[in-house]
């Protein structure tokens, strides 16, 4: 069987991932941790733990349970008090960070509730923070970086980062490395900030795959096309670059583009001018309640097509 590692986080990950699960590969996903938003970011201040949300998310989108399970892990606490926006599924992770010692080990115990297929991997045990440089300063922590991206001049993290021994076993093994679609700056490049990663893909002979984002993220993304997201990615991978990427060349009704302009202020990332790197091009988004979406079941059938022919 095909051994694939996939880096990324965020609901362009979990969308990519219920679709590779419906295929027979190997998938091995690692997961950033330096969010310090909602409860996320709560629990990790309150407990000294690595960010959780993300791992939680990957693991549900990768279950194979009944929906009331799922159901379950997802709920998000509603009523005003210390539990207030806290989902079922990180309290069950920082617990068990107590009761396994680390989030690797809480990982592992919750796939086996969860049933999933796969290996879901922390990209390492400690608190880590995403600062962003500038000019004028520095900006700590994800989500101040997110909201302050274009004033930005590097990304690092507040120390350096160790990583555990079995992502980099996981990257030395794989058949394919995919950097999934995702927040860029915050999801996908925090992985890269960590330079046991880079090292590591430096000698990986496994070919390496970016699945594009659909539509751009105002203040991290305004204007990108497919070339300037591959780009930034290999800005960061140091003698490695982008193989081969997966984009969409399907037309968006232009309702829902100009919906998605004027409310949220996205645009299509368009995937004209790419140079030096394969190039996947089909329709694969769906449109769901008014939402683009990568559409799964393509998305992952491209990339097993890829793998099972390279």
């Amino acid at each position: 069987m095909k051994k694939v590692v996939i880096f990324g986080g965020g609901t362009g990950l979990s969308c990519v991932l219920s679709g590779l699960k419906l295929f027979p590969l190997d998938v091995t996903t690692v997961i950033a941790v330096s969010d310090n938003g909602s409860s996320t970011g709560v629990l990790k201040e309150e407990l000294n733990i690595p960010a959780v949300g993300d791992v939680g998310k990957v693991l549900l989108s990768m279950a194979n349970v009944d929906s009331d399970f799922i159901d379950l892990m997802g709920y998000r606490f509603s009523k005003e008090g210390t539990l207030h926006n806290h989902p079922v599924r990180n309290i069950m992770l920082a617990a068990l960070i107590d009761i396994k010692g680390n989030l690797t080990e809480a990982t592992k115990y919750m796939s086996g509730l969860l049933k999933v297929k796969g290996t879901v991997l922390p990209l390492t045990e400690e608190k880590v923070e995403l600062i962003g440089e500038g000019d004028e300063g520095s900006f700590f922590g994800e989500e101040c970086v997110s909201a302050n991206i274009k004033d930005i001049k590097r990304l690092y993290y507040d120390h350096d980062v160790h990583v555990g021994k079995e992502v980099k076993e996981k990257i030395l093994e794989a058949d394919l490395i995919i950097f999934s679609p995702g927040s860029l700056y915050t999801s996908v490049l925090p992985h890269l900030l960590a330079k046991e990663v880079v090292s590591t893909l430096k000698i990986a002979k496994a070919p390496l795959m970016y699945i594009s984002n659909l539509v751009t993220q105002p203040g991290e993304t305004d204007g990108y096309n497919v070339e300037d997201h591959i780009d930034v990615l290999n800005s960061y991978l140091d003698s490695r670059k982008i193989d081969v990427v997966i984009a969409n060349n399907g037309v968006v009704d232009e309702r829902i583009r100009r919906k998605y302009l004027d409310t949220e202020g996205k645009t299509i990332v368009s995937l004209e001018g790419v140079k030096d790197t394969e190039v996947i091009a089909d329709d694969i988004f769906s449109i769901e309640d008014e939402k683009i979406r990568h559409d799964a079941l393509k998305t992952a059938y491209l990339v097993f097509s890829y793998i099972m022919r390279s």
